[in-house]
């Protein structure tokens, strides 16, 4: 499979097989996420893997997260249906950007900090492109805020929490989404 295929064939999968990653993949896909590029070489990315049994507390720490949100009368989104899909695969990669500031806390202009987290989004992606190359199905989760002191906690992390990925093998084949138009979000001048 070329880039240009993998780039087709991505899917978001939510619904994993149960079982183990093939031997070697989740060393395959770390080392594409490493490989990418980022503004002045910084690599502002720290992956933390979480698989077997601290998979299954992890997934308990977002939950009793998503609950103590809605407890506070606070939305949650689609995080519950996020953490059902995390439960069901193999390893959850959460991505870190050890110098980055908390969402809460107010910062003045920060260009590097924008640039660093532009960089990591890159590292996720190869990560994906990877595990689709490699058969293996995976979800970009961007809801981790609905329990993120709560995970960040768990995991013994500081900085920012950027995002997770979790992998597993496909229990689903989704349909391509919709896009939009080449000339509706394209323009040359």
């Amino acid at each position: 499979m070329n880039t240009l295929e993998a780039i087709a064939a991505r899917r978001s999968i939510r619904r994993f097989k149960p079982g183990p990653l093939p031997e070697g993949a989740l060393e395959k896909i770390l080392s594409a996420g490493i490989k990418a590029p980022s503004g002045h070489n910084r690599q502002p990315w720290r992956f933390t893997v979480v698989a077997g049994k601290t998979h299954a507390a992890m997934v308990e720490v977002f939950r009793r997260g998503i609950a103590a949100r809605r407890a506070r009368g606070e939305a949650v989104g689609s995080a519950a249906g996020t953490v059902e899909a995390m439960a069901g695969a193999a390893v959850t990669v959460f991505v870190h950007h050890p110098e980055g500031a908390h969402p809460w806390v107010a910062r003045s202009e920060n260009w590097q900090e924008l640039v660093d987290v532009q960089s990591t989004g890159g590292a996720i992606e190869n990560m994906l492109l990877a595990a689709t190359e490699l058969g293996i199905g995976s979800l970009w989760i961007a809801d981790v805020w609905e329990a993120y002191g709560e995970l960040n906690d768990f995991l013994g992390a500081d900085g920012l929490l950027v995002a997770a990925v979790s992998f597993g093998l496909p229990g689903e084949t989704p349909a391509p989404r919709a896009r939009r138009a080449f000339e509706e979000v394209v323009r040359f001048l």
